[in-house]
């Protein structure tokens, strides 16, 4: 493999970018990142990163916009230190959500981010689990989107009894409660919500059968809770047995999201690391790391190699 290439990590989640960067055999590149007292940004590359491949780790977690502008100065610096090839591996892909207009006089901001991150230099993005995968046609450079199901599943399996019923929260989540069903041998229910505001939704039926079994609600992020609490509530209420497993690839766990989910009925929530967690006195929480997913990632791409085996003997 390839030595002529530098991991450098934002300061969204250097843990992640630490660990990825030592399953690749090396330290973080050197760079200072600091912010003035506007609250400007200021990047400076401590060591050389001329004709090499960089890969830039900064999830778009909050404060988002911060965290995205900083993403873009790291970019714009490697590109004007000349860089060979710069690739973002932003784990949360920030503004993911806005991915089309609801209403008129809207931005689709989604796609707003993808040209900006073009712009700067960027040649090639690495992402986990898209809110929504139409996402990779508002680029017009490669993205290749990871997944944490395999080591999520992996994790759950010596948690749950077979027979488990996997349950998407709502019709986007389908996709990824059947790929969880499938490694699990299990089956798959699903729950339709209607929404009542930005961010309230009310579930107004489930398709399947949850009567006594246990159960597992899967999502590609939780970030106020409000939908899985919702989840939680229409699966009680359906005779769902009350030892609930949540798993979710991106764990934002805003203001209130524990209070939301703190409850006896809930088992175990597991996330990764694609975002930082500060969170540590939560028993039910349990955080699985991505980094050796995305450094197998890393290597296959330093190799010149497909990533189809990446998630074999998952």
């Amino acid at each position: 493999m390839s030595r002529e290439f530098v991991v450098l990590a934002g300061t969204a989640n250097p843990e992640l970018a630490a660990a990825v960067a030592a399953d690749l055999g090396l330290l973080p590149g050197a760079c200072a990142i600091e912010r003035f007292p506007d609250g400007e940004i200021s990047v400076q590359l401590q060591e050389s990163v001329r004709r090499k491949e960089v890969f830039l780790i900064q999830p778009l977690s909050p404060p988002v916009n911060d965290h995205l502008v900083e993403l873009l100065a790291l970019a714009d610096a490697c590109r004007r230190a000349a860089a060979a090839r710069i690739t973002a591996v932003v784990p949360y892909l920030g503004y993911a959500r806005s991915d089309k207009r609801h209403r008129r006089r809207e931005p689709i901001t989604g796609r707003m981010v993808a040209d900006v991150l073009e712009t700067v230099g960027i040649d090639h993005l690495v992402t986990v689990d898209l809110h929504a995968p139409q996402i990779e046609g508002f680029f017009r450079i490669p993205v290749d989107t990871l997944t944490a199901v395999p080591r999520l599943a992996t994790f759950l399996r010596e948690e749950l009894p077979q027979g488990v019923v996997v349950v998407a929260p709502d019709v986007g989540a389908l996709r990824m409660a059947t790929d969880y069903a499938h490694r699990l041998n299990g089956t798959v229910a699903v729950l339709h919500k209607r929404r009542d505001s930005a961010t309230g939704t009310h579930v107004t039926h489930l398709v399947g059968d949850v009567g006594g079994k246990t159960c597992l609600i899967v999502d590609d992020m939780i970030s106020t809770g409000g939908t899985i609490a919702s989840a939680i509530e229409a699966l009680l209420k359906a005779g769902a047995r009350q030892e609930l497993t949540i798993a979710a690839t991106h764990g934002l766990l805003l203001a209130g999201a524990r209070q939301k989910l703190a409850q006896d009925a809930v088992k175990t929530i597991a996330i990764t690391d694609t975002v930082f967690q500060p969170i540590r006195d939560w028993p039910q929480l349990q955080s699985i790391s991505i980094a050796p997913v995305i450094a197998g990632a890393l290597k296959r791409f330093l190799e010149h190699r497909s990533l189809s085996d990446l998630y074999r003997g998952d």
